[in-house]
């Protein structure tokens, strides 16, 4: 068995996850990010991804979508800290669905607060995706 480290994830309503993993990888702003014990320590952002998880090498890859956050990387853990994060079984596909579709119209459409809705809209298409991702 590989080395392990403590991977928490925590929302501002609960503690998602925490427990010891060998792996994850997740796409941060700046690129596509592979953690094994004793990774250099790092801080990024992270708008929203799939977080991919192994508590072994051995076991079935477990996966969450995680939204707009931070990742602390450290050698021996690894802190995100997230406005929300889901597994698979908590999305609804057909609200994502249509929630996909709400904000592509909305990035269509002109408005007077442009800067803003254009920034909610993005975000909502973002997240939309990252769960209709994972629930394929």
């Amino acid at each position: 068995m590989a080395e392990q480290f403590k991977l928490r994830i925590i929302t501002p309503e609960r503690i998602f996850y925490e427990d010891d993993v060998e792996m994850i990888v997740f796409q941060s702003v700046e690129g596509e990010l592979g953690v094994l014990a004793g990774h250099i320590p790092l801080t990024t952002v992270i708008d929203s991804t799939v977080f991919y998880l192994k508590h072994t090498m051995e076991e079935p890859q477990k996966m969450a979508a995680v939204h707009e956050g931070f990742v602390q990387i450290l050698p021996d853990q690894v802190t995100v800290l997230t406005e929300s994060a889901e597994w698979p079984e908590e999305i609804d596909a057909e609200r994502a669905k249509a929630a996909k579709e709400r904000a592509e119209k909305r990035l269509e459409q002109k408005s007077e607060n442009r800067d803003l809705d254009l920034r909610r809209a993005q975000l909502a298409l973002m997240r939309s995706l990252t769960r209709l991702e994972l629930k394929r």
